[in-house]
């Protein structure tokens, strides 16, 4: 009986996390397509940078938040969740005014290194959205934590659709739109997220009046390499975009984010499968050790390997139609970048999933040396890189760092779970063959069964 509700989970979670992924990538992905070709590349580049810059502030409290509280809920007596949630939520809103700080205060000089004026507007105005979506990471950690995603799920597609709609109907009727209209949109797809994901963890996210020093001790002592991850790994990501923008154009920086977002595109179910292996890792490194956490890694690298490999190959072999069906003419400067981004894109798995398995036993702290360190190593081959040969550099800067960040990660798992990268690809070459007889076989026998009844 438990064999068959750990099975259901992990079903029933995977699936949820999918279709959450998928439906992100979708809409994000169709109001890109829309975005391109109704702002100029110049405003598009703007958008580019302006959505760089949230999405580390999101990164910073989200990363000193969100495992942690994770975390300790999933693996704590129920009795001690109201206390353990009221410290998290008072760290996240000093995380929260703190980084508004930050915002006010340097959004005028990313304004001018990026040669953006309407930069300044954009920012100021996303305040607002910051301080509903804290709420909401909040919201969503607490359901995270007790194995529920529902209504992750459908806050998120909220969030989603609203903003894609808003895009749609302006492309649709012809409507200019202004990037500070979109900022606009963003807060109120909050609010409706909100409002669903209230819902669903009502039940579970109670205060504690008589919140203690411990939990909150122990909570930024997790939380604070977590968060030194979480920035230092979006950082690695965005780093080439922003100095791209800084270096040669805004412009630039909008034609590189163009082959990231198509790649974004293969990395859907590295995304589903990190997240139902956190709170699962965090549960068997306590009841079986650290040889149930190696198969665990082991096996989710090789399952997300088998997923985005055709993606990959079908993405590289046929580039050129795709740059040119999804963002146009234009943009044909896109295809070389393509090319580089989708070779890193088959190591980003075993990157994700070493920081996912050593979060969840407690090693943030190797996480985030690692991590910092691949940050920087981005940093100065990016700067390097674009100087020389423009913006080539910065995929070529970004493979290179991504490639030593993947040699350091396998020998640090290597000594402290026994990982073997063989047996990723062996997982890798055996899910074709298992998938084909567990679900497609099945399928294909109840349908021949169907039509010689019928015939019959």
């Amino acid at each position: 009986m438990e064999d068959k509700s750990k099975g259901h989970y992990w079903v029933k979670s995977g699936i949820l996390n999918v279709l959450q992924n998928f439906s992100g990538v979708f809409f994000g992905f169709a109001g890109f397509y829309i975005l391109v070709r109704v702002l100029n590349k110049q405003d598009f580049g703007v958008w580019t940078l302006f959505m760089s810059v949230t999405t580390i502030l999101e990164a910073i409290r989200s990363g000193l938040i969100q495992n942690a509280l994770i975390k300790y809920l999933s693996s704590s007596d129920k009795k001690e969740h109201p206390e353990i949630i009221a410290a998290s939520t008072f760290i996240s809103g000093l995380v929260s005014a703190a980084s508004i700080l930050l915002l006010v205060i340097f959004a005028p000089y990313l304004s001018r290194i990026w040669s953006s004026p309407q930069l300044i507007g954009l920012l100021y105005s996303y305040v607002i959205v910051f301080i509903f979506s804290g709420i909401l990471t909040q919201f969503n950690a607490v359901e995270q934590a007790n194995l529920k995603f529902n209504g992750i799920f459908l806050n998120n597609l909220v969030r989603q659709s609203t903003f894609f709609g808003f895009v749609l109907i302006c492309y649709l009727t012809n409507f200019k739109i202004e990037l500070v209209y979109l900022v606009w949109v963003q807060a109120l797809s909050l609010i409706l997220s909100l409002i669903v994901a209230y819902r669903y963890v009502r039940h579970n996210f109670t205060f504690s009046l008589s919140m203690g020093r411990p939990w909150l001790d122990r909570l930024f002592g997790y939380g604070k390499y977590a968060f030194g991850t979480s920035v230092s790994s979006l950082l690695s990501g965005t780093v080439d975009q922003m100095m791209l923008g800084a270096l040669l154009s805004p412009a630039a920086s909008g034609a590189f984010n163009i082959a990231v977002r198509i790649t974004n595109l293969i990395d859907i179910p590295g995304n589903a499968i990190a997240v139902v292996v956190f709170p699962q890792s965090s549960k068997r490194m306590e009841e079986e050790g650290t040889g149930a956490i190696k198969y665990l890694y082991e096996k989710s690298v090789g399952t997300t390997l088998a997923l985005v490999l055709p993606g990959v190959l079908f993405l590289y072999f046929f580039s050129d139609f795709v740059i040119h069906f999804i963002a146009g003419e234009k943009y044909t400067d896109s295809i070389p970048l393509l090319h580089v981004t989708l070779l890193y894109c088959l190591l980003i798995p075993y990157g994700r999933q070493f920081g996912t398995i050593l979060d969840s036993i407690g090693k943030t702290k190797i996480t985030f040396l690692v991590v910092v360190g691949t940050t920087i190593v981005n940093l100065g081959l990016n700067y390097i890189f674009i100087k020389k040969i423009g913006v080539m550099g910065a995929a070529y800067a970004t493979l290179v760092s991504n490639i030593i960040g993947f040699i350091v990660a396998q020998v640090i798992l290597k000594k402290e779970i026994g990982v073997s990268l063989w047996n990723t690809l062996v997982h890798l070459v055996k899910f074709y063959p298992e998938f084909f007889e567990k679900y497609i076989k099945p399928a294909l026998n109840r349908r021949s069964g169907q039509i010689d009844h019928l015939q019959k």
